[in-house]
């Protein structure tokens, strides 16, 4: 009875087919920037930071008044969590779940004081912005806006 083999050129292939697979996902990364705003209705101010941003918070949220308090730019490679500290005892965790040619997909775990109240995935589009609207904060709110690029 004769015994089939795989040709060493087939062998080959499968090999690099899976090293290419597994490393597509190792060396996917996505520039996330996370930006905390205040929004209140005490007057009408636009922090001019947030140019790129004024048009979609205002169709978003009924606030006259946004002001950037913090941003902080970082670099999600594979399925690594970073935390960032995004304001008054509150932290957003990020991880990079996906990311294929023109998405990315995030897990988001936000905590207050090491207790977590929000553990969802998103999808983004590079260059797009999702909003999460965030606690009351003084005569107003805090809104966590995230954006991808790659």
């Amino acid at each position: 009875m004769r015994r089939r083999t795989l040709s060493p050129t087939l062998i080959f292939i499968l090999i690099l087919l899976l090293f290419l697979f597994s490393t597509s996902f190792a060396f996917a990364q996505v520039q996330t920037r996370v930006r905390v705003v205040y929004a209140s209705n005490v007057g009408a101010i636009i922090d001019p930071l947030l140019g790129d941003l004024h048009n979609q918070l205002r169709s978003v949220f009924s606030f006259t008044s946004y002001r950037l308090l913090g941003d902080v730019s970082i670099i999600l490679i594979g399925n690594n969590p970073i935390e960032v500290f995004v304001h008054r005892g509150r932290s957003i965790e990020l991880a990079l779940v996906e990311k294929h040619r023109d998405m990315a997909e995030m897990k988001i775990m936000m905590r207050m004081k090491e207790v977590p109240i929000l553990n969802t995935q998103v999808r983004l589009s590079s260059g797009k912005t999702v909003f999460i609207g965030g606690p009351l904060y003084e005569e107003g709110a805090a809104i966590i806006a995230l954006s991808a690029n790659f």
